[in-house]
């Protein structure tokens, strides 16, 4: 975090980090700062950075009965300090998850994209006057 003094730290996977590490991005939310007692060094380093994290609903579906602090099984004292929230949800939909496999396949195969089912409009009908 330190490294991304200014800047923006993407965090993935947020929900499977270790505890203590989790503990460091408190002081880090809260304070901007971290703190290092390392070899008879005790410093506070600058650590003004934006975090953006994802994590995955705890057992592999979001329960929309549930609060999102109980999906994602993080603790509330750490998602309060985040600005926003936002929920993605993947609903169950075999036949648009095979049409996306389909795809996906296409153009790993063929290095293209599949043909169009319709005519794309022409970019000059979206320029603005």
């Amino acid at each position: 975090l330190v490294l991304a003094d200014q800047g923006v730290c993407c965090i993935d996977e947020f929900d499977k980090m270790l505890d203590s590490d989790r503990t460091a991005i408190h002081e880090v939310m809260e304070q901007q700062t971290i703190s290092i007692a390392k070899a008879g060094i005790i410093t506070t380093l600058n650590a003004r950075v934006s975090i953006l994290a994802a994590a995955n609903p705890a057992y592999g579906r979001y329960n929309i009965k549930k609060s999102a602090e109980a999906n994602i099984q993080l603790p509330a004292a750490l998602l309060s300090r985040f600005d926003l929230l936002w929920l993605i949800r993947d609903k169950c939909d075999s036949e648009n998850d095979l049409r996306l496999a389909q795809h996906v396949t296409y153009v790993h195969q063929n290095s293209k994209q599949p043909p169009s089912q319709f005519t794309p409009l022409d970019t000059k009908l979206m320029t603005l006057v």
